[in-house]
């Protein structure tokens, strides 16, 4: 019988492969699509594989399981990082604005006295 979860092991070595080491930054979008096609790729492939499983797959995917925990573990710290990139822009850009335009944020109520009691 032949081995069905084999090309998800290999995909899954590939991923890992992918994912190891610092992405740079000039290059972080082409990496990051390539992980997204291949991890579509290896959605559909675990989606084709049902039981029952030969001892030879059982074996496999004994193997597979820790390598699939690194895998995930390292998607998570690369959202993490690609979160606070976005956070970091996000806020150069508004320390930016209030640089080029300081009095933008103040209120401006053309000398009026505002009681704020009641």
């Amino acid at each position: 019988m032949k081995n069905r979860i084999q090309p998800l092991y290999d995909i899954t070595l590939e991923l890992s492969q992918k994912l190891k080491g610092e992405i740079p930054a000039d290059q972080r979008e082409e990496i990051i699509s390539e992980i997204n096609s291949v991890l579509e790729h290896r959605d559909k492939m675990i989606e084709g594989i049902k039981p029952p499983y030969s001892e030879e797959e059982m074996e496999t995917g004994r193997t597979l399981l820790p390598i699939n925990r690194e895998v995930q573990d390292k998607l998570k710290q690369l959202l993490i990082r690609l979160r606070t990139e976005m956070k970091t822009v996000k806020k150069q850009k508004s320390s930016n604005n209030k640089y080029t335009n300081p009095y933008k944020q103040l209120a401006n109520y053309d000398g009026m006295f505002l009681d704020q009691k009641k």
